[in-house]
């Protein structure tokens, strides 16, 4: 039997549910339900003395030209600064993410370091390691000399009160699932721990103009776990992403009030921790072979940046009676839908074989224009024909079969020229003006076929 005085919340989203449930109505979760002392309601207490509250002070939005911008804290990691705008705000939030072993910390513990060698006032606060354990990392990093001070801490109350006596230009708290705070009976890590201790240390980044990072826990679906209002309460909200078995990492923005949202930095793990990586399109076509079928080299833009990665695709006979379509670093149902444009509108039949995808490197392509790649690649390993060994693709396709024109044309040529790449198979559009490279325009998917046959001389 369930307390009168206690609640059920949902791990997963945060709703609250008066008795127990396997599933949660609001976010569909199962076993998500734990049980939490109910925090008093609104108007219980209506007979206390109201104490009257002063007028919130109202500015304009134009300052003027006399009052300065405050200068943001550069971390001395470039591919950072770039992902957070330029550098880091004083007085902001953010929260970062990641698989376990990803390398959050190590990140966070080289930025530190470089601050903190900037004569920048700089915490780092642990609530799964040891003090000693992080000194190990900084010494095998190389950083032992870094003037970071360190606390292995997870009450809230005591984190916030050496903060204020301390007053810090930068804190990195080491991970908000860990702390807790008296005034409330659940556990640490439960949706009312996570999202009172989140809200305190906003308050404190606001009040004492001192930068907080965050570091989150993320579940098997990839998302930051707890609930999902702490990631409104931030001012940024920085993914951590690859693979084990690569040797890059990327670190992508989500959400940034004071930047853009569309910028990646590149990092390459080794010995001494991660690295930046300014030429990620060297990374990632790395040992590539010029000539085979079914590889295409894509494109793409990852925010301002252009970024070279190759396509890969197999078409195999089915060893079943259905199909079979595997697509890795790309999106599932924008493949069908390609698919469906060559069969439709190009008469490709590949409807009865299996389709195997993978963008080489393990890096995640989201952009519409990497469209014409992935046909350009499937096509040329139905027919076994090789694409040219010098040339890019880039391009989306509509339903019609059309292919459309992208934005940032002229940028993707330009970093494809200075990659040695002599060629290009891309939208019309991109063919009429002055490229650094001889472009092959296209204005249908089915121009695009008939150029691969002429290669195989059918």
């Amino acid at each position: 039997m369930a307390r009168s005085d206690s609640v059920y919340v949902c791990q997963s989203c945060g709703a609250v549910h008066s008795k127990w449930a396997g599933k949660c109505d609001d976010c569909g979760q199962w076993n998500t339900l734990v049980e939490e002392a109910a925090s008093a309601p609104l108007g219980t207490q209506a007979t206390a003395p109201k104490k009257r509250g002063r007028a919130a002070r109202l500015e304009l939005v134009d300052l003027g030209a006399e009052t300065p911008e405050t200068p943001r804290l550069r971390s001395g990691i470039d591919e950072l600064d770039r992902v957070a705008g330029g550098g880091l705000v004083p007085g902001s939030a953010i929260l970062v993410g990641g698989d376990p072993g990803i390398g959050k910390s190590t990140l966070l513990l080289q930025m530190m370091a470089q601050l903190a060698n900037q004569n920048t006032r700089a915490i780092y606060i642990s609530g799964e390691e040891a003090i000693d354990q992080v000194r190990r990392r900084a010494r095998r990093l190389g950083l032992a000399d870094a003037p970071v001070a360190l606390a292995a801490e997870t009450s809230l109350n005591d984190i916030l009160d050496g903060l204020k006596s301390e007053k810090p230009d930068i804190v990195v708290i080491d991970s908000i699932q860990t702390l807790w705070t008296d005034q409330l009976a659940a556990a640490p890590g439960t949706v009312a721990q996570v999202r009172a201790c989140a809200q305190e240390l906003v308050r404190f980044a606001k009040k004492r103009n001192c930068t907080v990072i965050l570091v989150g826990h993320v579940t098997k679906d990839g998302q930051i776990a707890g609930p999902r209002v702490v990631e409104h309460m931030v001012d940024a909200v920085l993914y951590f992403e690859g693979e084990r078995s690569h040797q890059f990492r990327i670190l992508r923005a989500v959400k940034n009030r004071f930047g853009p949202t569309d910028e990646i930095g590149v990092f390459e793990m080794g010995d001494k921790g991660l690295g930046e990586v300014a030429n990620p399109s060297s990374l990632f076509l790395d040992g590539r072979a010029e000539a085979n079928p079914g590889a295409a080299v894509f494109a793409g833009m990852e925010g301002t940046r252009p970024v070279l990665s190759e396509i890969q695709a197999l078409v195999a006979p089915a060893a079943f009676g259905t199909p079979r379509r595997a697509v890795v670093g790309w999106d599932s149902g924008r493949l069908a839908m390609v698919l469906a444009v060559l069969e439709a509108r190009c008469g490709v039949n590949i409807s009865n074989r299996d389709i195997f995808l993978n963008v080489a490197g393990g890096l995640k392509i989201t952009e519409p224009a990497a469209d014409l790649a992935v046909a350009a690649a499937i096509v040329s390993s139905a027919m076994d024909v090789a694409l040219p060994g010098k040339g890019v693709v880039y391009g989306e396709i509509s339903l019609s079969g059309d292919v459309r024109p992208v934005g940032r044309s002229e940028a993707r040529l330009k970093e494809a020229a200075k990659l040695g790449f002599d060629s290009a198979i891309a939208p019309q559009a991109a063919a009429d003006g002055n490229a650094p490279v001889r472009v092959h325009g296209v204005a249908t998917a089915l121009e695009l076929v008939q150029t691969l046959r002429a290669l195989a001389g059918e």
